[in-house]
């Protein structure tokens, strides 16, 4: 049986269309002004409405709202889109509230109103931390209560360009039942702030929270309904936190955006690299560089591995910032293929700094790292290596070759060794704006011109 589409209501004095019905219009105010636009399971003409060329269609691309934090911008393909709805989810205490305050100030100092609904703190809580991180405007309104009804209102008589939803788990929709934060009351706040969003033709940010398993609390529902899917993460023991899109109907989703935590607020941090690099002048038997990607961001990433001989008939394997299957596999292949016996030792490989790395690009590096520490001998100095392997033991490209080597340059490598299938703007043996690249078909290859 096929299910009934739900009543969608329309305001009579605005227009706005929701399926939630109110006493009072969300929009312009008004109160008994919303009328069912269609009884449930009634059939209209739009049934038999005809399909029509996708390229026929007349698209303008939408003027985007910059949030005024370039890192932000990035991670959502270049600002916030009118009618376009965020989800925002992290951690208790990671700093949720205060990026999105500092967001709403940025917005606010350029001369576009942005509200600000907290449905878990007072009016002075939320103050004192606007104060504390500096940020004040007469252009940025604060609305502190359980009412989503009566908070949204404030969006067309305020006339925001912007609204903030600080939690969607911790405000009330009207005519729903159940407290807030139970699956009705989310997808009735969530459905709420969309509609008005949409109607209103401005840019909205919601909260969500996390369950103990880091998923967002709430029906799944809530996830499809929203534009966009951010998570903001960082571990206890750092200052750095993590801005990444799982979802982007606007633009994609590889971006990785990072900021410090400090005492007036969170600061972009512009020279990623440095958060995973040493720098160390030392040479050391086990340590490689190579320069992944995080979406189009290169970052240079410091592969340590160490060997240590066993006497007992099982090796350990023990694996930090890769995948430990990977790691075994890599050493798999560096003894088959290399000849390099790894069966006498235990193995241990981290990526410096915490950074997690998915990127094969690092295999080359893991490898040489591997060799250089079963050997003891350590690698050259100020050089870097990009090349997935195989378990042919050949090497292969990587993405966005030039990307990478441009970032090797500008932290002072001077040699790279890359993929002897690699095309592009070099070939062979030769200097790359100061660098020197060395191509290599295979793993003994690159690990003759290491050694």
């Amino acid at each position: 049986m096929a299910k009934e589409d739900p009543v969608r209501y329309v305001c009579v004095n605005c227009g706005f269309s929701t399926v939630t019905r109110t006493g009072k219009c969300p929009l312009c105010g008004q109160w008994g002004t919303l009328e069912a636009a269609e009884p449930a399971g009634a059939r209209s003409d739009k049934y038999g409405a005809k399909a029509e060329v996708v390229s026929s269609v007349s698209v303008t691309p939408p003027k985007r709202l910059s949030s005024g934090i370039h890192e932000v911008d990035r991670v959502l393909g270049g600002g916030l889109v009118p009618g376009g709805v965020v989800l925002i989810g992290g951690q208790p205490g990671i700093g949720k509230s205060t990026l999105l305050l500092q967001v709403g100030g940025q917005v606010a100092s350029r001369g576009t109103s942005a509200l600000y609904i907290s449905g878990e703190e007072s009016a002075a809580q939320v103050a004192l931390r606007a104060a504390r991180l500096g940020v004040s405007s007469e252009k940025l309104l604060l609305y502190c209560g359980g009412d989503l009804e009566d908070a949204l209102s404030n969006v067309r008589s305020q006339n925001a360009g912007l609204f903030i939803l600080d939690s969607v788990q911790a405000v009330r929709a009207p005519n729903e039942t159940g407290w807030p934060g139970t699956p009705n009351q989310v997808r009735a706040a969530a459905q709420l702030a969309v509609d008005v969003a949409r109607a209103a033709n401005v840019p909205a940010v919601l909260v969500g929270h996390i369950t103990k398993d880091g998923r967002l609390a709430g029906p799944m529902l809530l996830e499809h309904m929203v534009d966009t899917v951010l998570t903001f993460s960082g571990e206890g023991y750092s200052s750095h936190r993590m801005l990444r899109a799982m979802k982007n109907r606007y633009g994609n989703t590889d971006e990785l955006g990072i900021f410090e935590m400090r005492e007036n607020g969170l600061a972009a941090v512009e020279d990623k690299s440095g958060l995973y690099w040493n720098r160390s002048d030392t040479a050391v038997p086990g340590v490689a560089m190579t320069i992944a990607l995080e979406g189009s961001t290169p970052l240079v990433a410091e592969i340590q591995t160490l060997a240590s001989p066993t006497a007992f008939p099982y090796p350990k394997r023990t694996s930090r910032g890769m995948d430990l299957n990977r790691f075994q596999l890599l050493a798999a292949v560096l003894e088959k293929r290399a000849g390099i016996p790894c069966g006498g030792c235990d193995l241990y490989l981290n990526v410096a700094g915490g950074l997690s790395i998915q990127d094969p690009s690092a295999d080359l590096a893991a490898c040489v790292s591997l060799a250089s520490a079963l050997k003891d001998k350590p690698l050259r100095s100020e050089c870097c290596y990009l090349g997935e392997v195989g378990l042919a033991g050949e090497v292969r490209p990587v993405t966005r070759v030039m990307a990478r080597l441009k970032e090797a340059e500008r932290l002072g490598l001077k040699r790279a060794v890359v993929s002897g299938k690699e095309r592009g703007e070099f070939w062979g043996p030769k200097e790359f704006t100061g660098m020197k690249i060395q191509r290599v078909d295979n793993l003994s290859e690159a690990l003759s011109d290491v050694f």
